[in-house]
């Protein structure tokens, strides 16, 4: 076999195996929503459809003055109350947006602060001194009865203006 005839077989060799990848890039994306058919429990649902899920109680907040869910369909939650109206309640992703730590609650600040790198987040997420840049993810906050509920608010990287209604 003679150099040209390799180096030809070798190029066809590499489209033949590129080309599946090629395809799949090409395909559309839709952003439909799907509920999925293996979800077992309510909560699996709310998380697959976007709807709202039980993170806790009142009593628990009363007592402890936050509730923290790590546990959630949609990842950790944070309830907090908001510190010129505690009957207004707020709730954020703890995730710091900085560097993926998780942020605690400073009941006396009245803030959330990341023992990493000292990023500090108002009750409704947005940030009051950084390294971090970005907001913490907001969820909607609902009570049913002595249940406090989430759902999903926006998506990180988007404005609140840019979600819509809620």
């Amino acid at each position: 076999m003679e150099r040209r005839e390799f180096l030809t077989w070798m190029g066809i060799g590499s489209l033949a195996a590129s080309l599946p990848v090629v395809l799949a890039a090409c395909q559309s994306e839709t952003a439909e929503e799907t509920v999925d058919p293996t979800a077992e429990t309510a909560e699996d649902t709310a998380a697959a459809t976007g709807g709202s899920e039980v993170v806790g109680t009142l009593a628990e907040l009363d007592g402890d003055g936050f509730i923290l869910n790590e546990s959630a369909s949609i990842g950790p939650v944070l309830v907090v109350a908001q510190p010129d109206n505690p009957t207004a309640l707020e709730a954020v992703n703890p995730t710091c947006t900085h560097a993926g730590c998780t942020v605690d609650w400073d009941g006396e600040a009245t803030e959330m602060i990341c023992a990493c790198h000292g990023s500090r987040f108002a009750t409704n997420g947005d940030v009051l001194q950084g390294p971090a840049m970005d907001a913490l993810e907001r969820y909607t906050v609902s009570l049913d009865g002595d249940n406090v509920e989430i759902t999903r608010l926006y998506l990180p990287g988007l404005s609140r203006t840019d979600a819509g209604p809620g």
